[in-house]
């Protein structure tokens, strides 16, 4: 897909569209990443409860690499 294919969808979704939004919860464009990937795998309401725990702890690509596997 090239790129003038890709502004033209993004430029139709927009119009359709202008203020998305989402019943996930998240402050960062990181956090939104995060919950976005969980929510393929659970509902909403779960990642928001998964991550109501996890943000203040880790909610940055170093702080999440630092919990480690376990954490």
């Amino acid at each position: 897909m090239n790129p003038e294919k890709r502004r033209q969808i993004f430029e139709r979704l927009k119009a359709a569209n202008p203020h998305p939004t989402t019943e996930l919860e998240y402050t960062t464009p990181f956090e939104l990443l995060i919950a976005v990937v969980l929510s393929a795998q659970a509902t909403d309401v779960s990642v928001n409860k998964a991550t109501r725990k996890l943000y203040p702890v880790a909610n940055t690509p170093a702080q999440i690499l630092a919990l480690g596997v376990d954490g």
